[in-house]
């Protein structure tokens, strides 16, 4: 099971690298949408390279896991508020969601 959280941890992390440095024109279009300001994009970019980062980290060092995964969660679940604020399609909400119930699945194992 260890090597699945691993392989979670990992899709997490590449995914939002990817999005927040590659993808970075989407990410402000839909932050306009939103109604959120570029102080507020930036944070929430910052925050979710540096959790990647930890999660990253965390496969040589578990105790950094748990509380990085709840706080991705937490930030995928604002990210799901805000396509149903915004009346996305369910093909918005999917990257988010699947990244939600990754993070639950890594920070739960990381609880054990």
């Amino acid at each position: 099971m260890n090597t699945y959280s691993i392989i979670a941890q990992l899709i997490i992390a590449l995914s939002v690298c990817y999005v927040w440095i590659f993808r970075l024109d989407n990410i402000v279009k839909e932050f306009k949408q939103y109604g959120l300001s570029d102080l507020t994009r930036n944070i929430v970019g910052a925050s979710k390279i540096t959790l990647a980062t930890l999660l990253v980290t965390g496969i040589w060092f578990p105790v950094l896991v748990f509380i990085p995964a709840l706080l991705m969660a937490f930030l995928m679940t604002c990210a799901q508020f805000f396509h149903f604020k915004a009346k996305n399609p369910w093909s918005k909400h999917f990257p988010s969601l699947f990244l939600l119930a990754l993070s639950i699945f890594v920070a739960l194992f990381a609880s054990k």
